[in-house]
């Protein structure tokens, strides 16, 4: 049995990974943690969460000091911001604990992606070096043997699930670079209220255009130039990515198809659509990406769908740390 601390727990992504690992039959949720100054400090997370209530009735505790849990346990799960988990997370590290990091505090190995990008200087070059990318799908190895998994942000994970297998068989026409444009639900900006993410004021715009801090990290870790269009539509969870691309000569529907099939037929949180492609009614609340597609001549266009807070976060999290530890690969997500 591990004991696992969760930092950041009472933010819909850590809600989430409470509820993942309190059903784990191999963790222990030794605390749930909250930053000192929080609101919630001291509140049960199922007072802010009543779905739990009678199931995870745990209350959450100011984090001032990670000496204090980092001789408790033996991972620790980080749903915070990226400058607190930057800050957090070398303290549990340095006290042998496995780390798994949902902020983008660790998933670029180059500092001055986090200057330009996430407005603070990075201060852990040896862990940026060290950090795995925790796109589970196709870091496998690499996680069974890493001590911090940087996982991956939700609108990276749907485009690179998308794209990665195409890019990797080399189907892809070099000359046009993919176009993803990709809407989130509301919860992606956090549980935090502000105007830009209060439901009646939110109505379907693009945001971030050429500047958002996932675009760089697509590219990073697809090896390809992307356009990278993102949007907010006014529904709570959920992403829906629909990417452009431009076939090589010669390909055709059966070599895109058979592409996805060798990238994913053993992949069991991947799933294809043979017809058809996949709306976000099939996702949400659940911890699967699914794909489509569809071929027209040179053109294609791919359709992911994902859960933003559980295949795009908490639920990738906690399958990095099935694999991680040697458990079922779905343990306590399906």
């Amino acid at each position: 049995m591990l004991n696992t601390l969760i930092v950041g727990a009472s933010g819909y992504a850590g809600v989430e990974l409470a509820t993942y690992l309190n059903r784990h039959p191999h963790m222990n949720i030794t605390a749930l943690a909250v930053s000192a100054q929080s609101p919630d400090a001291g509140k049960l997370l199922s007072d802010l969460h009543p779905q739990l209530k009678g199931v995870v009735d745990l209350p959450l505790q100011p984090l001032s000091d990670a000496a204090e849990w980092a001789g408790k346990v033996d991972v620790v799960f980080l749903a915070t911001a990226h400058e607190v988990s930057h800050d957090l997370a070398p303290e549990f590290l340095k006290a042998g604990c496995v780390v798994f990091d949902l902020s983008g505090a660790f998933r670029v190995n180059d500092a001055d992606f986090y200057t330009q990008f996430y407005g603070f200087t990075h201060q852990h070059a040896e862990w940026l070096d060290k950090a795995v990318y925790g796109l589970a799908e196709w870091q496998r190895e690499k996680i069974r043997e890493a001590q911090l998994v940087a996982v991956p942000g939700c609108y990276p994970t749907a485009a690179q699930l998308a794209l990665k297998p195409l890019v990797e068989a080399g189907l892809l026409n070099d000359a046009q670079w993919p176009v993803i444009n990709a809407t989130s639900g509301v919860s992606g900006a956090g549980r935090k209220a502000s105007i830009g993410n209060s439901f009646c004021e939110v109505s379907l715009h693009p945001y971030g255009i050429f500047n958002h801090r996932h675009h760089p990290e697509i590219t990073t870790h697809l090896g390809v130039p992307v356009i990278f269009t993102p949007h907010l539509g006014n529904f709570a969870r959920g992403i829906l990515a629909t990417i452009t691309c431009r076939l090589k000569t010669g390909i055709g529907h059966e070599d895109v198809a058979q592409a996805f099939r060798n990238a994913y037929h053993d992949k069991p949180l991947v799933r294809l659509y043979e017809k058809g492609v996949p709306a976000l009614k099939g996702v949400v609340g659940l911890p699967f990406c699914d794909i489509g597609f569809a071929v027209q001549g040179e053109h294609l266009i791919v359709v992911a769908a994902e859960d933003n807070l559980l295949k795009g976060a908490s639920a990738q999290a906690v399958q990095c740390l099935n694999i991680r530890f040697g458990f079922p690969e779905t343990q306590s997500l399906i």
